[in-house]
């Protein structure tokens, strides 16, 4: 593979390049096809569901629209499966999805560009692309109830439990695969193996959290709050993964942009270990509280403020050295569009990070600050497609106007997104409705959410544009370039 602009294999310690001093050779090994084909996979599961969830939720609006709802003859609860599909897609499958990716490389990396047990990469992305079928097909069939549950919200239908399952079956290969290939390596673990090693360790605790959950409902029939007490435990586990990735996330776009490590190691990891001993902590919470009480829900609830400190050390350092770097250079590679990904996604992040403080789980403040978060991974998930996902594959998309100006589109649409969503929550906008059982009385309330779909309709552009550049790439033969 060539590295003729050097991005995807900058230097980093102990002559390591970014991915661990793998690719330079990529392409003289008899296994470079499959690690195309697995590594162009998990590009595809990941960036389809995220079309998915844009899909689904263009279907929203329509579903909600005068005159269209009466003609075309939508699927019953079609708003509420919807929504659940759109979640579903936008926050688990394409997180997990870019986990994956990450996981996929990182086992790359200390298998010598030849790890063992092929067959399990091979088939934990393959169940994750199933996953997405057997997700999809419920909301548009008159069949299962939608429960609009928390983390990750369900159409109770036998399918719909199927694709959960699946796509919990294929991550967790990926992730025993990366550990199995652990033992008798020889390359030095780097920061990209050390994040994906600790998320994959959560993840692993995140099913176990599933399963005692499980355990305890063994017998009960699925309803509501049957969903809300099996994903509860876990799926705030899972979050722990998401923040993982986006350490790691940030950790590389800082790399790349300033060919150099961008941060102490020790303090990196710091925050890594931080996570994992948080998220361990997760499974005591079984034998501290009786399950599903009151008190086990508000311990898990609180569990969360564990969040915080490695974010804060991490993106703090990380300031820090871009500060250093622009006084050094004079200048910071602002067309650079990971580096623009990895500066907005501080904003975007820090910003959800502040609505979450008054929430109350009952508004539209609540999706506010949720969104602000997620739209703060999803800004390092788009920089890594960019500059590092993409350009490991010989796709590059270049660093043009275009890819700047949907990054702006999808940041500032995020931005309205959630301070609409604030402003009409305060003023009385439940979440989770929709049309008159919003509750949108006073002109605040009202104006808080044209704001909202004004950055909504911001976001939408952005992300389709965002869509499109990466399938376009994947489409193209490698080394095409832009």
């Amino acid at each position: 593979m060539p590295a003729a602009d050097g991005r995807p294999f900058k230097a980093w310690p102990h002559g390591q390049s970014l991915a661990g001093g793998l690719y330079e050779d990529l392409s003289d090994s008899t296994c470079a096809p499959c690690i195309q084909r697995e590594m162009a996979g998990w590009a595809w599961v990941a960036i389809l569901s995220l079309a998915g969830a844009g899909l689904f939720a263009v279907l929203l609006v329509l579903s909600r629209t005068p005159g269209v709802h009466e003609v075309f003859p939508w699927p019953k609860d079609f708003f509420e499966k919807g929504l659940i599909i759109h979640v579903i897609f936008s926050f688990v499958v394409w997180f997990l999805a870019v986990f994956g990716f990450i996981a996929y490389v990182a086992t790359l990396q200390v298998g010598n560009g030849a790890p063992r047990l092929v067959i399990m990469g091979r088939i934990g992305w393959l169940a994750t692309a199933v996953s997405v079928v057997l997700l999809a097909v419920p909301a548009m069939l008159d069949r299962g109830a939608p429960s609009l549950n928390n983390y990750v919200p369900v159409i109770i239908d036998p399918l719909y439990y199927a694709g959960l399952a699946v796509l919990a079956a294929g991550l967790a290969l990926v992730v025993l695969r990366l550990v199995l290939n652990m033992p008798g390596r020889t390359a030095t673990l780097n920061p990209l193996g050390t994040g994906a090693l600790a998320g994959g360790v959560i993840y692993l605790i995140a099913l176990f959290c599933f399963g005692l959950s499980l355990s305890e409902l063994a017998g009960d029939p699925p309803t509501h709050a049957y969903n809300e007490d099996l994903f509860w435990a876990g799926g705030h586990v899972l979050q722990f993964v998401n923040v993982a990735m986006l350490v790691v996330g940030w950790y590389l776009l800082a790399g790349i942009a300033f060919n150099e490590p961008p941060m102490s190691t020790n303090a990196y990891n710091a925050a890594l270990l931080w996570l994992v001993v948080s998220a361990a902590t997760a499974p005591v919470l079984f034998w501290l509280y009786d399950p599903f009480t009151a008190e086990q829900i508000l311990a898990f609830t609180n569990l969360q403020y564990a969040l915080a400190p490695p974010t804060v050390l991490v993106a703090g350092a990380l300031t820090v050295s871009i500060l250093r770097r622009r006084r050094v250079a004079g200048s910071l590679p602002w067309r650079d569009p990971g580096f623009l990904c990895l500066v907005l996604s501080f904003a975007e992040f820090a910003l959800g990070g502040v609505l979450g403080l008054f929430v109350d789980g009952a508004d539209a403040r609540t999706p506010a600050h949720y969104h602000g978060v997620i739209s703060g991974v999803n800004l390092v998930f788009m920089g890594l497609f960019f500059v590092f996902f993409l350009p490991l594959q010989d796709r590059l998309v270049g660093a043009g106007r275009a890819i700047r100006v949907q990054i702006w589109l999808f940041f500032g649409g995020q931005l309205l997104f959630s301070l609409g969503l604030f402003l009409a929550g305060g003023h009385g906008a439940m979440r989770k409705v929709a049309g008159n059982a919003q509750g949108l009385e006073g002109v605040l309330a009202y104006g808080g959410m044209v704001v909202y779909g004004i950055g909504s309709l911001l976001a939408i552009i952005g992300g389709v544009m965002f869509i499109v550049t990466v399938i376009r790439a994947l489409l193209r033969e490698p080394q095409a370039g832009v």
